[in-house]
């Protein structure tokens, strides 16, 4: 299966405004066998199938990912 190389996650901010964050495709493969997406800082990161359906990743302890209210694109 051919996975984009990026997408676009687009999250409910603090203020009520939606924020947009970028993740890249990495070289690893998530719990359910998908792809890994990451953004520039490391912080963000999800296993993103081939269907769209998004699994946040903690990167860190203490972490609780929001889940994104959308893909927005794929890249």
């Amino acid at each position: 299966m051919e996975y984009p190389k990026s997408y676009e996650l687009v999250f409910q901010g603090l203020t009520g405004a939606e924020d947009v964050v970028t993740v890249r495709r990495t070289a690893s493969a998530g719990p359910g066998g998908s792809p890994v997406y990451q953004d520039d800082t490391g912080i963000v990161r999800a296993e993103i199938s081939g269907q769209g359906e998004v699994r946040m990743l903690a990167s860190g302890g203490h972490q609780a990912p929001g889940t994104p209210l959308a893909r927005a694109a794929r890249h």
